[in-house]
């Protein structure tokens, strides 16, 4: 339940459907690091928000200090109604960490690690929603074995069921595939999309960064401690991506005709394709249409016409200039 004190801290700005608002946020730690620059963010309740940065951006830290591991140096974090430094154990009830590591007791039992860590949070013993966390995560058949004898897959789900044990509305999920095969990380995937259906507000940070184009209804990016985008998965697609269209020519062309000089296009070095870069959706779906039109009435002829489109990590390294 919140206390008023944290119901008093909530900032009137916040939006309506937000379940964590960040204003103001910063960091600097005591060996001069900036860290975090003035961090403002609302994440949604009931989504998928992926944070995407290079090493050192300010992922980890802006995770620790949501979590009330680390401390900010200013700025606030209201994490479902409850203010993270003034009602920092109501916040932290509401959180789910699974972070990136795979550290928990390998010589515990899953069945017992996950009843213990729901117990950490104060909440009562309930075998039945255990059974109903371990089950969901294919977990019930391993719950009498020894963690240390479970593959990395399996120990990565038991962090998870473990984070989930308190019933959080919000789940941190830090590199929640990393070391894991392709096929488990698919499964995992699916996981996460149905832990989002049951109401769960997820917040991934990954360098797989398909897994975040494959799952995330919002993208942010953080690159040396500043937020520098946040938005919509589509609209980000839509607004940043280009179309490769490569047009194999029958005939090589010395230079391009005056009527099929444009910015966008470049004719090959070997003089035997025209490579055509359209921006955007619209531009990439009506631009090569109209492109090969011209091609016609200026009566070039071609043999072949090959699209690519950029894949958000093609749009990654084009905001940050590096890879995560």
């Amino acid at each position: 339940m919140a206390s008023s004190t944290s119901e008093a801290s909530v900032p009137e700005s916040a939006a309506p459907d937000s379940i964590v608002s960040i204003t103001g946020l910063e960091k600097t730690y005591k060996g001069g690091h900036h860290a975090l620059k003035s961090v403002d963010l609302e994440i949604r309740r009931g989504e998928i928000f992926a944070l995407l940065g290079p090493n050192g951006a300010g992922k980890t830290t802006l995770i620790g200090i949501v979590c009330g591991l680390v401390r900010a140096s200013a700025g606030t974090v209201i994490a479902d109604g409850h203010d993270i430094a003034h009602d920092y154990r109501a916040a932290r009830a509401k959180i789910g960490l699974v972070p990136q590591e795979l550290s928990t007791d390998m010589f515990e039992t899953v069945w017992h690690s996950v009843n213990f860590s729901r117990g950490l949070f104060g909440k009562p013993r309930d075998h039945a929603r255990v059974e109903q966390v371990l089950r969901a995560l294919s977990l019930w058949e391993k719950r009498n074995s020894k963690i240390g004898t479970l593959s990395g897959g399996m120990k990565r789900r038991v962090l998870i069921a473990k984070a989930l044990s308190h019933d959080p509305t919000i789940l941190f999920l830090d590199e929640p595939t990393a070391g894991v095969d392709v096929e488990l990380r698919r499964d995992m995937w699916e996981m996460v999309r149905a832990l989002r259906d049951q109401g769960v507000t997820i917040i991934l940070t990954t360098h797989y960064i398909e897994e975040a184009e494959e799952m995330a209804d919002r993208i942010g990016v953080i690159d040396e401690g500043k937020l520098i985008l946040v938005e919509e998965k589509a609209i980000l697609m839509r607004k940043f991506g280009r179309t490769r269209v490569t047009i194999g020519l029958k005939e090589p062309l010395a230079v391009l005709p005056p009527e099929l000089v444009d910015s966008r296009v470049k004719l090959a070095d070997d003089g035997h394709s025209l490579l055509i870069t359209l921006m955007g959706e619209g531009d990439g779906q009506a631009g090569a249409a109209d492109f090969v039109k011209k091609l016609g009435a200026s009566g070039i002829d071609f043999r072949s016409i090959e699209t690519a489109r950029s894949s958000l990590e093609d749009i990654f390294v084009g905001l940050v200039g590096k890879r995560p």
